[in-house]
């Protein structure tokens, strides 16, 4: 019986995991049905745009510039190793738009978004508001949830290209500020060498990216745990599950877009 145990706890893990994920699927597919059918709350829905994505521009913005002219500077360090420092453009862009815009957007809205969202949403459940809008005939699901998630999935993408541009310039300033690149020479290596696809992967990944993180604290908030402690395990959660659901998507995308 003690040799069979840990297979016993590795069959329990396995179904648990399972039933997760099965639970999410049910969730998710729910979700984009009330998105298609009417009624349609459109004051939820700009105040998700709002809360998604304007307010969400300044931690982009910083993260964006910041990581484009550490990113310029690492590529010129070790470039200068090879004498192949005339990179610099090409690399900051690729590497920006292909990988790093999308998916620090997707870890930051994780960060900011997710975890409101799954605290907001916990919180009424806690304090009974869903309950009450269930007794106003009001569906949860179409009034909290299917506004959230479609405003992620308007504005990440967009949040992404703003990201990707901001960190090109972040790259642009600390080359032509410090490391002696020509402006003109750079921003011309920089058009040249991104070929539409790259763009097209990285809004289409800012939209997967933003559904996931939107879905992520939907789903923990609508199945927190009652008083304060199911809230912020509920908040934890999501944030943990967007994050990690945000990486792996990416590898799927880098895969089906760049056949790695």
């Amino acid at each position: 019986m003690s040799l069979l145990s840990p297979f016993g706890a590795l069959g329990r893990a396995v179904l648990t995991a399972l039933a997760a994920v099965g639970r999410v699927t049910l969730f998710a597919l729910s979700t984009f049905s009330h998105m298609l059918r009417p009624p349609f709350y459109g004051r939820e829905i700009a105040v998700a745009l709002l809360n998604i994505g304007w307010l969400s521009l300044p931690v982009v913005g910083l993260t964006a510039i910041f990581t484009g002219a550490a990113l310029a500077l690492q590529i010129y360090s070790g470039g200068a190793r090879f004498n192949a420092e005339a990179v610099v453009p090409q690399i900051v862009a690729i590497g920006m738009v292909r990988e790093l815009g999308p998916v620090l957007v997707g870890l930051m809205i994780a960060a900011r978004v997710t975890s409101s969202i799954a605290a907001e949403i916990a919180t009424m459940k806690v304090t009974e508001q869903i309950d009450a809008l269930t007794t106003l005939s009001t569906h949860p699901m179409k009034y909290l949830v299917a506004p959230r998630v479609l405003a992620a999935l308007i504005t990440v993408p967009l949040l992404v290209g703003v990201g990707d541009i901001i960190g090109i310039f972040g790259g642009y300033a600390v080359a032509t500020g410090s490391l002696g690149f020509n402006a003109a020479t750079y921003l011309k290596n920089t058009i040249d060498f991104l070929e539409p696809l790259d763009v097209i992967s990285s809004l289409v990944k800012g939209g997967v990216f933003g559904t996931l993180a939107a879905l992520m604290g939907c789903y923990y908030g609508m199945n927190s745990g009652r008083g304060a402690q199911g809230v912020g395990r509920a908040t934890k959660a999501s944030v943990e599950a967007a994050a990690v659901l945000i990486l792996a998507a990416n590898f799927l995308l880098t895969g089906v877009f760049f056949s790695l």
